[in-house]
């Protein structure tokens, strides 16, 4: 049986693991052992300022800023993440909000908008509001969730070709989501980072996997 020092560790290796700006519920460590004693290793962790407590019951290993020198707001797309997985909930992000975390969007969000399977609830993160609204619809079908979020806001732009100013902020969202080590290579997106993208979104809408192809390939729209 683990011991409470051995099972925060093993905790904190597998946030470490992660990366910073992850969000989680003592539910993505229900493998490691009893509930609450999960619980009281999360605790324990945020008292000791390793990890941050979002909200009741929810935390962050924050994103931090050299530039700034401090951490940085939590990643709202990865609280409602996990607040989906806490409670086993369906979720899909909305056009506004995909165009808001990649900084497609001129407006400064107060709401965030999901769809959901779930019932219909808001949370606030500081001055940030989540909202889950209950309704059908159809999944994307994605492994990736930074590549969902690319699908709905190049939907939510229209269907045109984006300009450069658009472009250069996709790959940047790209290379900041990726969680790849050398993702840049001779001022291109690295290949496996690449295949990867394309792979995923190949059966998505034909004119959003064109717009795709041209980011990605860096080609001009015809």
């Amino acid at each position: 049986m683990n011991t409470p020092a051995a099972l925060e560790d093993t905790v904190l290796s597998r946030i470490y693991g992660r990366g910073r700006g992850w969000a989680f519920s003592k539910k993505d460590f229900s493998a490691l052992g009893e509930s609450g004693s999960i619980d009281r290793a999360l605790s324990r962790m945020a008292e000791k300022g390793v990890i941050r407590r979002v909200m009741r019951g929810l935390y962050d290993y924050p994103a931090y800023s050299k530039l700034l020198k401090k951490d940085l707001s939590p990643d709202i797309d990865q609280v409602a993440q996990a607040l989906a997985r806490k409670f086993g909930w369906q979720i899909q992000i909305s056009g506004n909000a995909a165009l808001n975390i990649m900084g497609l969007s001129t407006q400064v969000p107060t709401q965030y908008l999901y769809l959901s399977d779930g019932p219909s609830k808001t949370y606030q993160v500081g001055n940030i509001g989540i909202e889950f609204k209950k309704t059908r619809f159809t999944q994307l079908g994605l492994k990736h969730t930074a590549n969902e979020i690319l699908v709905q806001a190049i939907q939510a732009l229209g269907e045109r070709p984006l300009n450069q100013d658009e472009k250069q902020k996709v790959i940047q969202y790209l290379v900041n989501t990726s969680g790849m080590k050398d993702v840049v290579e001779s001022g291109q997106l690295n290949a496996v980072l690449v295949n990867r993208i394309l792979k995923d979104t190949q059966y998505v809408t034909s004119w959003i996997a064109s717009n795709i192809r041209q980011v990605l390939m860096n080609k001009e729209a015809p």
